[in-house]
């Protein structure tokens, strides 16, 4: 489980086909190393945010983390368009008793979305994305999003896109920042609106099954 508060940005530093998907060598933030000793960073087997999608640390170095992608996960996130040298979030697990200072983030992506274009006012940015129907459906104005693992909050929400706004801070601190119109981000929409759509799709169902069966 993770919050969305990014911890850094990490870089792509190595990619590797393999037969049933994709190795990631990632040099992590600097951040990381400098606030903990190496032995308590990262272990073998931890799961992390990259992008906002939950991968399970496979090997490490003095400076560098491992990773491996499946075809399912690279079909439905923007890993599978990384390139070396590329700036990727990373965000490690939560502990009992950290703060949750974003939102609840499985790491478990749910498509994609692509930047419909970015406006501009002071110090403030508003991006609008361009995504599936289906994902809207679980997004409301004021409520929470996982972009590429940023917890962010939602501004509008229309059928086929949304969008949020961005402070420097976050801008400066995470892959946002550097993203261009078309580019594609990962998207992890609000848990408890997945958990309130399947609701209220089960109890339609339910309804309309028992007027059937109804003589």
């Amino acid at each position: 489980m993770f919050t969305g508060l990014v911890e850094g940005m990490g870089r792509v530093v190595e990619l590797i086909d393999e037969p049933a998907g994709l190795k990631l060598r990632i040099k992590p933030p600097a951040g990381i190393a400098e606030h903990e000793p190496h032995n308590e960073a990262v272990r073998l087997g931890d799961s992390i945010a990259i992008n906002g999608c939950c991968l399970t640390v496979i090997e490490f170095a003095h400076d560098v983390w491992g990773f491996q992608a499946g075809t399912e996960t690279l079909s439905r996130t923007n890993l599978g368009h990384l390139v070396v040298g590329a700036d990727v979030n990373v965000e490690r697990s939560l502990r009992l008793g950290d703060r949750l200072g974003g939102h609840l983030v499985q790491g478990h992506i749910d498509g994609t979305a692509t930047v419909l274009r970015i406006e501009h006012q002071d110090e403030w940015t508003t991006m609008w994305f361009r995504t599936m129907p289906a994902l809207t459906l679980q997004m409301v104005s004021k409520g929470s999003v996982a972009i590429d693992g940023v917890s962010l909050t939602l501004v509008e929400v229309a059928d086929d896109s949304f969008s949020i706004a961005l402070i420097p801070h976050t801008l400066k601190e995470t892959t946002l920042g550097g993203r261009s119109v078309g580019d594609a981000v990962n998207i992890e929409t609000d848990l408890v609106g997945k958990y309130v759509q399947r609701l209220m799709v089960g109890t339609t169902a339910s309804a309309k099954s028992d007027r059937a069966s109804r003589p």
